[in-house]
């Protein structure tokens, strides 16, 4: 079950992909992390899920990450008396909080959070920003507007309010029953929807404790103005480039994809690049060539991982669409200007004893002509600033905790093996020679290098770095 890769696969399981069989498949054919979206199906689907990824786990003898992906806070209008309008563009248009049907004139808007923030020459977005409006007066009760851009609206298409930070929680009560559910069935990721402050993740995080790591999802421009702060809260990233680019007019989201897997990078937090990267396969057998080119750019730019949604959830080829996206990763990869661009990328190390480490192991890795560097870690933060460091050999971490293993699935060229907790340095050194032959790293001859902390099985004190030869 060894990668050939470094940037990782997430996969969405959905309706196309309900059974262990398919769950099989999608991991043979190289999915790293399963993605379970809480804004649709039944909470029996994704335990039955659940127990078919942890079953396969234990049979393929590899670690596989479950993200819990919560739907966050859905602002809609309500419905229409015909079922749908049209509007043009110049109609006059109302949003108010009457619970009666829409006409042509007015719909309901039941959301006061909105009314709050809404001004007079604001734009409001409707049915994924496909509808325009600007506001031309606004009440207690009753948002007055003006056609923009116009089209056919149906009953509760979603709202964005662009420019503004809206007051809402990232959680709703939906949320928080998704999330104790997500936690009792042992998800390792908990992705967070609709952030757009720090105390949105720190809420987060109140509930959730240790049970699982934060994954936040830039998908509100609000969010962008708190990138350093919200940093320090997540453990990972996702950058969400569907919601993102609603808000946001689409020739800037490539711009701010680069910036935010470069900021990634900096921090040492694993990014997600997400949304449409296929989208074509939903119906297609093969993607379109604009298409390859966005996965392979995400790899370029040294995202940990790549993300499929409606191609795995309710596509017709979601086992070709997780191959093609192996393909094209395992092709960029191989590039010569991936590597040259990886290499010029190095980060400033850490004054710390951890850093100076994981900084050493990757120039004594190339320097010997290592085949792999093992990193032994209890809390796999030792395996992230290795990965940080984007060396040219692949990364095996060996860790006697479980949710270690299952959590580092997500980060850039790191393959968990699960093992006991051992005691003594020597004892590691022969664990990490064996596991690294016989999961198929090194051979007889071959160098590997070893880094750990001593004493054994305290997080953060990795302070030993060792090259073995494979006898």
């Amino acid at each position: 079950m060894r990668r050939y890769r470094n940037t990782k696969i997430v996969a969405t399981l959905g309706p196309s992909t309900r059974t262990k069989r398919h769950i099989r498949a999608l991991i043979m054919a190289g999915v790293d992390v399963f993605r379970l979206n809480f804004s649709h199906g039944e909470h029996s689907d994704k335990k039955s899920r659940v127990t078919a990824i942890r079953e396969l786990e234990k049979e393929l003898d590899r670690p596989v990450a479950i993200m819990a992906d919560l739907q966050g806070p859905k602002l809609r209008i309500g419905e229409f008396k015909d079922g749908e309008i049209e509007l043009a563009p110049g109609d006059n248009f109302s949003l108010d909080l009457k619970e009666q049907l829409g006409s042509k004139s007015r719909v309901q808007l039941p959301h006061t959070e909105i009314f709050d923030a809404a001004e007079a020459g604001m734009d409001l977005l409707l049915d994924d920003g496909r509808i325009r409006l600007r506001v031309q007066k606004v009440s207690k009760s009753v948002i007055e507007t003006k056609v923009v851009t116009g089209g056919r609206l149906s009953a509760r298409k979603g709202v964005n309010v662009p420019g503004v930070t809206l007051g809402l929680s990232a959680l709703s009560e939906k949320d928080k029953s998704d999330l104790e559910f997500a936690l009792g069935l042992g998800c390792d990721w908990i992705a967070l929807s609709f952030v757009q402050r720090p105390s949105d993740v720190k809420e987060a995080r109140k509930l959730i404790e240790d049970r699982a790591a934060v994954l936040i999802k830039l998908e509100k421009p609000a969010a962008i103005d708190h990138l350093d702060e919200l940093m320090t809260l997540t453990d990972a990233v996702m950058v969400a480039r569907g919601d993102l680019g609603v808000e946001l007019p689409p020739e800037k989201v490539p711009g701010l994809q680069k910036k935010i897997v470069k900021l990634c990078r900096k921090w040492g937090k694993p990014v997600v690049v997400a949304t449409q990267m296929l989208d074509s396969m939903v119906h297609s057998p093969a993607p379109t060539r604009a298409e390859a080119s966005d996965v392979a750019t995400a790899v370029y730019d040294s995202a940990d991982a790549v993300m499929l949604s409606a191609e795995t959830a309710a596509g017709e080829y979601p086992i070709e669409s997780v191959d093609m996206m192996n393909r094209i990763i395992l092709e960029a990869e191989g590039d010569e200007a991936y590597q040259a661009s990886t290499a010029s990328k190095q980060n400033v190390v850490e004054p710390t004893v951890s850093d100076a480490i994981t900084l050493a192991a990757r120039q004594v890795a190339e320097t010997v002509n290592a085949n792999c560097i093992v990193t032994y870690t209890t809390s796999g933060e030792t395996t992230l600033r290795a990965a940080r460091e984007r060396p040219t050999v692949p990364i095996l971490c060996v860790t006697s905790s479980l949710s270690t293993a299952r959590r580092l699935a997500i980060a850039w060229g790191i393959h968990s093996v699960h093992i006991d907790q051992e005691e003594r340095f020597s004892t590691v050194v022969k664990r990490a020679v064996d596991i690294a032959e016989t999961q198929g790293f090194a051979s007889s001859g071959d160098h590997i290098v070893i880094t750990a902390g001593v004493p054994m099985g305290k997080s953060g004190s990795t302070n030993v770095l060792r090259i073995e030869r494979i006898p």
